[in-house]
């Protein structure tokens, strides 16, 4: 089915949103906060089963729940024309959703004329090696990869599924089509806590930025949550014991803090839903690959979009939609590890809302 869509977003479509763009204001929440920042889940499969964000055995949504890539593109669109500068395709694993390439080529549109200030995705890396030239051809200039560990074994055990080889030959790919890298890195103790030195200077060492992230409690993955989780606050006091840090007032659209590495000159970034809530200037929604749209990742409160999607080929029950799932968005999560029954947060997997 997505082969006929693709035809479509081929031949450059413009999506109904653009015809009353100039008439609706952008999206402001009623803490005062804008959203420009769109993520956007376009799958919710993975050729990996990382241990902090799915089951092994992992049950996936059916085809017809999944928006078509015309419908996905009409919905970025949407919220490009509603002011949204930053899009940011993620999964599951973006790059093995069949016919990713000509999503990212249709929306490459919002680049060229001057809507979108930035597209990019996030991915495991896996699939870098077959389309880093090609992504970059489409206007991506900067990715995150995901990446916690340089161990083989220790890669091997953290993915189930995954191979260290085959995404640092996609890093390497990635970085001869002259895209920019930043490494993320989720904190796991007892597992790559003994890493971080190493990460910081491999990654500073190749140009790339390396961010170090919390645990967060999402899904029931088959894992203690306790046994995972490692406050960064307690990582950056161990790192501070061997290089110097400064703090920096870098900011790349999400919500990581950056320090320098005076050592490698470097740019480190930590990411901290636990220790330190980040959500005074949130300027970030979601929308998975059903086209339900969480306004905070930390909460359940969502609105359903593809049904507006669907009804009409105008927009304007969708901008409505959109309207009225902002005016909800709450002032911050309220992410927590239950110690008394080790539930996760939330029922739902990171990888159904977007990593």
């Amino acid at each position: 089915m997505d082969g006929l869509h693709t035809e479509r977003l081929e031949a450059g479509r413009a999506p109904a949103a653009f015809a009353t763009a100039m008439a609706v204001p952008a999206l402001v929440d009623p803490f005062g906060r804008a959203i420009t920042y769109l993520r956007v889940s376009v799958t919710d499969r993975c050729d990996f089963r990382c241990v902090y964000c799915m089951a092994e055995n992992m049950t996936f949504l059916p085809k017809a729940d999944i928006l078509t890539l015309e419908e996905l593109d009409r919905l970025c669109s949407a919220f490009v024309a509603r002011g949204v500068r930053k899009l940011r395709l993620t999964g599951g694993e973006p790059l093995v959703r069949r016919g990713i390439m000509t999503l990212f080529a249709s929306l490459s549109r919002h680049l060229r004329c001057g809507r979108l200030d930035e597209l990019t995705l996030t991915t495991n890396g896996s699939q870098l090696a077959k389309y880093a030239e090609e992504i970059k051809a489409h206007g991506v200039n900067r990715i995150n990869v995901s990446l916690d560990t340089l161990d083989p074994e220790k890669f091997r055990a953290i993915t189930r599924w995954g191979s260290l080889d085959q995404v640092l030959r996609g890093i390497d790919a990635a970085q001869a089509a002259g895209l920019q890298i930043k490494i993320n890195a989720v904190a796991l103790k007892g597992v790559n806590d003994d890493e971080f030195f190493h990460l910081i200077e491999w990654a500073h060492g190749r140009g790339m930025d390396l961010t170090l992230i919390e645990v967060m409690p999402l899904g029931d993955i088959g894992e203690g949550r306790l046994e995972q989780y490692l406050p960064l606050s307690m990582v950056r006091a161990g790192i501070a014991k061997r290089y110097h840090l400064e703090d920096l007032d870098y900011r790349s659209g999400g919500p990581a803090r950056y320090v320098r590495v005076a050592e490698t000159g470097g740019r480190l970034g930590f990411i901290t839903p636990m220790t330190h809530n980040f959500c005074e200037s949130c300027n970030r929604v979601r929308v998975t690959c059903t086209g339900t749209l969480y306004m905070c990742l930390g909460q359940e409160d969502a609105a359903d979009l593809r049904k507006p999607l669907r009804a009409s080929e105008s927009d304007d029950a969708l901008f409505a939609a959109i309207d009225e799932a902002i005016s909800r968005k709450p002032k911050g999560h309220d992410f927590i590890i239950d110690r008394r029954h080790k539930r996760p947060a939330l029922a739902r997997h990171m990888s159904v809302t977007g990593g």
